[in-house]
């Protein structure tokens, strides 16, 4: 099975032996009888170690990104716990993009500086900005989000990586905007990449999870050991969950890539009331060239600037009927969010602050003239 949709229906789905049922049953399990004393069955024996249905969804997930080794965690976050712990230490330093997810940023500044591990925020285009902020026999990893939330910067994987290498760092990639379908940072030269299988690869806005993939089996087994020791593996009902929705990626990212960019077209049309528009797909985007070079489409995601200032934002915000008002992203259904006072609150008074003008938009699988009519209507009330 060599094509992208293929794997994705069949890797680690094999019907169930005893029964013939084409999908394979969840193991609500929280342990496993052993024959004799430290006579594992297949290797399982208490469910944070490891559970059938977890284990499918791991062997998926690394098959989708192309890497020998994947791990699923009860949340993105607790996979970006785990190979932080892993990698870095008290004293230890990294280079983190300077725009990125608020969680990913308050994980650092309000969780692991307490713990000794410094950061720098870089322009992560500013190779030689970038060069300057390695610290000798410190600097261990450089977190690359791309396309970033909420702004869609555009950052080259494979020269970042490269950059990281020669200094003795691992670069570490936040897919969750363009999923395995559009990117695959491992073949970019990423040493790690991590998702918040919340978003696109659950794509049903009803499970909690993350994910890792990699190809080093000795970093591999030691953020496996972490995720043992601290228990931050994801539920067999959500690794269920998750590995359904992955058998429907590539025809839900296709749509999602479709609407938004019929999205961004509409909303540049909008000079009246939208100052600029945040799309990789559109060519006046500085990172449009690069984009269709490290990605096989522009995503589902796109962020725009009002030009009635913050209350012309929160006013948009607030319009909208198809739009559902919420955090979170990459589900059916469209979502319209205020960066500045949800999803990146946690970041305001940093580098990372959002501006209150900003609306970022979660396009969703709707026909695309309901998408529209809602963008209209909403936009003529502010």
């Amino acid at each position: 099975m060599s094509e992208f949709e293929t794997r994705a229906i069949h890797v680690g789905q094999h019907p169930d032996e005893k029964t013939g049922s084409v999908i394979p049953p969840i193991h609500m399990t929280s342990t496993h009888k052993q024959d004799g004393v430290g006579n594992l069955r297949d290797g399982f024996e208490y469910n944070r170690a490891a559970n059938p249905t977890r284990s499918a969804l791991q062997e998926a997930l690394a098959s989708l990104e192309g890497g020998r080794f994947g791990l699923s965690f009860s949340s993105g976050l607790a996979a970006e716990d785990a190979v932080i712990r892993t990698v870095l230490g008290p004293g230890d330093h990294a280079i983190l993009a300077d725009d990125m997810y608020g969680g990913s940023y308050r994980l650092f500044a309000r969780v692991f500086k307490d713990w000794g591990v410094e950061f720098s925020i870089v322009d992560l285009n500013n190779f030689e900005q970038l060069e300057q902020s390695f610290i000798a026999g410190k600097t261990k990893m450089v977190w690359i989000e791309t396309p970033s939330n909420p702004m869609m910067t555009i950052f080259d994987i494979a020269k970042v990586s490269e950059i990281a290498h020669r200094h003795g760092a691992i670069a570490v990639v936040d897919n969750t905007f363009a999923t395995p379908y559009l990117q695959r940072p491992l073949e970019l030269g990423a040493d790690v990449v991590m998702h918040s299988t919340t978003k696109y690869l659950g794509g049903h806005s009803d499970v909690l999870g993350g994910a890792l993939v990699l190809n080093d089996g000795e970093l591999a087994k030691k953020i496996e050991f972490i995720q043992f020791a601290v228990g931050a593996v994801s539920s067999p009902f959500d690794a269920w969950l998750t590995h359904r929705s992955l058998k429907t990626l590539a025809l839900r990212m296709d749509k999602h890539c479709f609407n938004a960019q019929a999205v961004a077209n509409y909303l540049e049309t909008r000079t009246d009331k939208v100052a600029a528009v945040y799309y990789p797909g559109l060519l006046n985007h500085p990172g449009h060239d690069l984009a269709r070079t490290q990605m096989a489409g522009f995503g589902g995601m796109l962020s725009f600037k009002l030009s009635g200032g913050e209350s012309a934002a929160k006013k948009f915000c607030e319009s909208t009927k198809l739009f559902t008002l919420a955090e979170s992203l990459g589900g059916v259904e469209s979502l319209v969010n205020y960066p500045a006072e949800m999803t990146h609150a946690s970041a305001n008074g940093s580098p990372l602050e959002v501006a209150k003008d900003i609306v970022r938009l979660s396009v969703g699988v709707e026909h695309i003239s309901d998408i529209l009519d809602d963008l209209k209507q909403a936009l003529e009330k502010i």
